[in-house]
């Protein structure tokens, strides 16, 4: 899951109330769809930094909640208001997620290094979604990365 850190950042959801935040603003449908249809309770999140100085990896997080109607759809002093979307039918969703650790930023470079990664939808050229799946073995050779130290610069 993809956060700008000025948006919400790991540090953010680790000192939130529980470490939980809702998951507001997205304005997908295929996102909303991943957040939505695939994703329970208890699952593991990659809380992901993008739009930042060094965009990756910066925190491992659960889902904490189901999904309910994201209230920033129908508030007009919003960013993510959006007056097509009725009351009744809401277009947008969100969950809360529970930030569990702040780990080393694991950037994109880093994961293209892995043979194991190379099908992450994340790592797809042209990806721009904000939430995607990740396989149980991306997943678990995520873990491993994070339990080393980043590796030194190349040049």
């Amino acid at each position: 899951m993809k956060s700008e850190p000025e948006e919400c950042s790991i540090d953010d959801a680790l000192s939130a109330p529980g470490a939980t935040v809702p998951w507001t603003g997205v304005r997908n449908y295929q996102a909303r769809n991943f957040m939505r249809d695939g994703m329970q309770v208890g699952d593991g999140v990659l809380f992901y930094h993008s739009s930042c100085p060094e965009p990756g990896i910066v925190g491992i997080a659960r889902v904490a909640s189901g999904t309910r109607a994201d209230p920033t759809q129908f508030d007009p002093a919003s960013p993510y208001y959006d007056p097509k979307s009725p009351a009744d039918t809401p277009r947008w969703l969100l969950l809360d997620v529970q930030a569990q650790r702040k780990t080393r930023v694991v950037g994109l470079a880093e994961l293209r290094e892995h043979a194991d990664l190379a099908q992450m939808r994340v790592l797809q050229r042209g990806n721009r979604l904000s939430i995607t799946p990740v396989e149980p073995v991306e997943w678990s050779v995520i873990l491993g990365m994070l339990e080393q130290p980043a590796a030194a610069p190349r040049g």
